[in-house]
């Protein structure tokens, strides 16, 4: 087994092993080195250096790195997809385009890297000329989860980089070893010692280590609203930039005058990718009283022809485990508050498999408004299904909660769709469409869901200092 640290262009190894296990069977599929805060210091220490020589290089020669290892990682795609379908439980096919989502991130800010930055201002005043330029921030601390490891950390490591900043990063225990294999395609790819640097060990010893240190001037983190507070305290210590994407909790309303079969369709997409482990997956159906039973009887039809297994299986099942126990045992507490409180289920009692952490899919409905089924991100895939009358309503249930990431509507009035936009407090909104992230847009939520903007040109200005320049002459 290589070593799995990458620091100033070094593979380092330590001798903490963390076994790595399929969640579909509980095997052991690899191992990570373990690192510690001193390592992570080192990291710092490394990307710091390499700053001076990677800020000031030429757009085109960053961008070109990066198209470079764009290619490196496409040429990659099987072999990191199978690793990625294994320690995370995904479907092939979806870690296949995982990875494809992954190269056209480093693709896309390769190209927006050549992009003009900077104002010049109107002149008031004869003899002055007012300007300003982007700079690269410094160093930036990227920290990733497991649900989508490799998109997840190129959607903050490629602006980083194309923006002229140096990475120190973290990837989730749970899910590691694809990311592994991405850091070293990027190598391959010929970028400079210290640039991009990757450092496994203890979630809260690591993160400390990069915000204590100074060269840090950003934090990227996605995860959970809670652990995304902690941080923002952290970095509240030494003033440096948040760039929060946190829990979701999507409502999925579906009006009256929708295509029932495409509804259903994007219902089931929007549900159940990643084993409904996705920030933006669907967490509640609202659904108009007068299609409510037609929706929700198609809906539970559908989900009781799922069939569950190893996501590397042939043929592929519809929906693979949990990322681990703990995961399912979260989902079933849920489930289990809801059937105490009067809540019924839709689909049938489906017959999991002996080994691994799979959790059978369910719809309810009858769920009491407490209940953290429809309160709570299920990170799971369960759901729960509530009637509204007019639209009003439907708006009102869909801000309930005090996250806003996404939202989904199901409506063909091109009206209601402007107005949707209005009124409903979300950072996404997926009118008829159940997939509505990609490179080129500006993902991020409002409320409890986070702070700023990945994807996209926001994306890249995450990663820049703005220097007003007043000359007089």
């Amino acid at each position: 087994m290589r070593e799995t640290n990458l620091v100033d262009g070094k593979w380092l190894g330590t001798s903490n092993k963390l076994d790595i296990h399929d969640p579909a069977n509980g095997a052991v599929v690899g191992q990570i080195d373990y690192g510690n805060a001193n390592m992570a210091a080192q990291a710092c220490d490394a990307a710091e250096a390499a700053f001076k020589h990677w800020s000031n290089i030429s757009p085109r020669q960053r961008a070109d790195h990066l198209l470079a290892g764009a290619s490196e990682l496409a040429k990659d795609t099987k072999e990191i997809a199978h690793t990625l379908a294994l320690e995370a439980g995904k479907r092939i096919s979806e870690s296949i385009g995982e990875v494809q989502g992954a190269v056209e991130y480093f693709r896309w800010f390769a190209e927006e890297a050549r992009r003009p930055i900077g104002f010049l201002y109107p002149n008031e005043q004869d003899g002055r000329r007012h300007l300003s330029v982007a700079k690269p921030a410094g160093v930036a601390a990227c920290l990733t989860p497991w649900n989508f490891p490799i998109s997840i950390q190129a959607r903050k490591i490629a602006p980083a980089l194309a923006a002229g900043c140096t990475v120190v990063a973290r990837a989730s225990e749970k899910a590691p070893l694809a990311v592994v294999m991405m850091y070293r395609a990027l190598q391959r790819a010929g970028l400079p010692a210290g640039v991009l640097n990757l450092v496994h060990g203890p979630a809260d010893e690591i993160t400390h280590a990069y915000l204590d240190h100074p060269a840090v001037r950003v934090v990227s983190f996605t995860g959970s609203t809670e652990v995304g507070r902690s941080i923002l305290k952290t970095a509240s210590n030494r003033i440096v930039r948040p760039l929060m994407e946190l829990g979701g909790s999507a409502p999925f309303i579906v009006f009256n005058d929708a295509d029932i079969d495409l509804a259903v369709t994007t219902a089931m997409i929007a549900k159940f990718r990643n084993n409904g482990q996705s920030c933006i997956a669907a967490n509640k159906f609202i659904v108009q009283r007068e299609i409510f039973e037609e929706f929700s009887t198609r809906l539970a039809k559908r989900v009781d022809e799922m069939t569950l297994g190893s996501g590397v299986a042939d043929p592929e099942p519809d929906l693979g485990p949990c990322i681990d126990t703990h995961r399912v045992d979260a989902v079933m507490s849920m489930v289990t508050e809801a059937l105490g409180k009067g809540a019924r289920q839709l689909t049938r009692n489906f017959i999991l498999p002996e080994e691994g952490s799979f959790c059978a899919p369910a719809i309810f409905v009858d769920v009491p408004d407490d209940c953290a089924l429809n309160r709570e991100e299920i990170f799971g895939p369960v759901a729960s299904l509530v009637s509204f009358d007019d639209e009003d309503e439907a708006i009102m249930k869909a801000n309930s909660s005090e996250l806003g990431l996404a939202s989904y509507a199901m409506t063909n009035d091109q009206g209601r769709i402007w107005r949707l936009s209005k009124q409903i407090d979300t950072g996404i909104l997926g009118v008829n469409d159940p997939s509505p992230t990609t490179a080129f847009i500006p993902m991020g939520g409002t409320k409890q869901s986070g702070l700023g903007r990945e994807g996209g040109r926001q994306g890249l200005e995450e990663f820049q200092e703005i220097q007003y320049i007043a000359q007089r002459f």
